[in-house]
């Protein structure tokens, strides 16, 4: 039986990515092995967002390539729609950014036959959503569901849009078919992820929305999460549409990226700080108490001491649950990358780690403020006797759980931001 491993960079979106590929292998009659050891065939799913991303994709292949002679590499994802080139290093059989994953298999066997590094790389200009399945989720509890494709947005330092390609949607009655499979399989939580997910169906006339509210209305869903959002989508007829839908998590992402509006207007983000306040409030008010989640660049080209500060003042009034740090990286294709004023990579990271620390203090923060309360956990995972899940705000739990059940828990003290409590239901 012939072997592969898989390994993703990136984002979440990435490995979902990653997912549904090995499992068109397995399907091929693939046994799916451990990275670091010995397989016929190595998958790498690249990032290209940061030169970090582009740097590590690279050396991993580099490395394969050494250390397994004999073996196919397939170099998938952003970097290598982005620079297929680049990536058809010795030993690598195929190339396949963004298209085209469904065909992975095929493509291999192809290359195989004859005895060429094939590059499956396609414009993507007119792409359909490529429709992607994946059987097996973390936890045997939560599923993701990757309902969007593309980005149209162009922020002045985001390469994405240029190899994720256009906006694309699943069609509504293909969101509704994959909310009752997963459902049917036993999964109660269902993540709603994309990579621009609030421009969900605007090609069809169809909204965000909509797909919240299939997923919601499907039998046997408890909880519906929501991956990243932008703060423009939270209008007063999102919110009121929210409320009619209890099973959604009272947990949103919304992407920041500074809190300086001089920052934002030089990044090409639509909104504005009090835009993003207003958001924040909305969303508190249909859901009190909702944990708010976001992303923050340091660093940005020109960002000075005032506008760092800024944005760190920013985030403490938010009050944020949770936020990623990023120091902001050169994008060579970006309008970014040509503006004056880029910022050492020195200060970039003083100030990424001080908004790592405001960050663990704001997230610590929030688990404290749920000593005593109850709270409904869904238990995931199981080590030394003890469970570990989330609660709907997205609040990592331990206590004497059974994994895959949603159970009542009294928290009663917490490690950092983990809370610890017991069940009472």
């Amino acid at each position: 039986m012939k072997t592969i491993a898989v390994h993703t960079l990136g984002c979440k979106v990435n490995q979902y990515d990653t997912e549904a590929m090995l499992e068109l292998f397995e399907r091929a009659g693939y046994l799916s092995v451990p990275f670091e050891g010995e397989a016929d065939v190595y998958l790498v799913n690249t990032c290209t967002v940061t030169g970090t991303g582009d740097q590590k994709s690279l050396k991993l292949i580099r490395r394969l390539s050494r250390e397994h002679p004999l073996s196919d590499i397939i170099v998938a994802g952003c970097l290598a729609q982005r620079d297929a080139q680049r990536v058809s290093l010795p030993g690598v059989r195929l190339v396949v950014g963004s298209r085209r994953r469904g065909e992975v298999v095929e493509l291999l066997e192809r290359a195989q036959r004859e005895n060429i590094c094939l590059v499956a790389v396609e414009d993507l200009k007119g792409a359909p959503f490529e429709y992607l399945s994946v059987t097996r989720h973390e936890g045997k509890t939560r599923a993701v569901m990757k309902i969007q494709e593309g980005c149209d947005r162009w922020c002045s330092y985001c390469i994405i849009p240029s190899v994720r390609g256009p906006i694309r949607s699943m069609p509504l009655a293909d969101v509704k078919a994959e909310a009752k499979r997963l459902a049917g399989a036993g999964y109660v939580e269902l993540v709603l992820t994309g990579i621009h997910l609030a421009s969900y169906g605007r090609e069809s006339g169809e909204s965000l929305i909509d797909a919240i509210r299939v997923v919601h209305d499907t039998e046997g869903v408890l909880r519906v999460r929501l991956g990243s959002l932008e703060p423009l989508v939270v209008t007063d007829e999102f919110c009121r549409a929210l409320r009619e839908m209890p099973k959604v998590c009272p947990q949103f992402h919304l992407a920041l990226q500074s809190g300086c509006d001089s920052v934002l207007g030089r990044m090409k983000r639509r909104y504005t700080t009090e835009e993003y306040r207003r958001a924040a409030e909305k969303l508190r008010a249909v859901c009190p108490n909702c944990a708010l989640t976001t992303d923050v660049l340091t660093g940005f080209p020109g960002e000075t001491d005032e506008e760092a500060r800024r944005t760190l003042a920013f985030v403490e009034e938010i009050g944020f649950a949770r936020i990623h740090v990023f120091p902001y990286s050169r994008r060579a294709g970006t309008l970014a990358d040509r503006m004056p004023d880029q910022v050492p990579q020195k200060i970039k990271h003083e100030r990424a780690a001080e908004l790592i620390d405001l960050g663990n203090k704001l997230e610590e923060k929030c688990a404290k403020e749920m000593i005593g309360t109850v709270e409904d956990v869904l238990f995931e995972t199981e080590e030394d006797g003890l469970c570990e899940g989330y609660t709907p705000r997205y609040v990592r739990v331990r206590a004497d759980g059974r994994p895959g059940s949603v159970q009542k828990v009294l928290i009663t003290s917490t490690e950092g931001a983990l809370a610890v409590g017991r069940v009472v239901e």
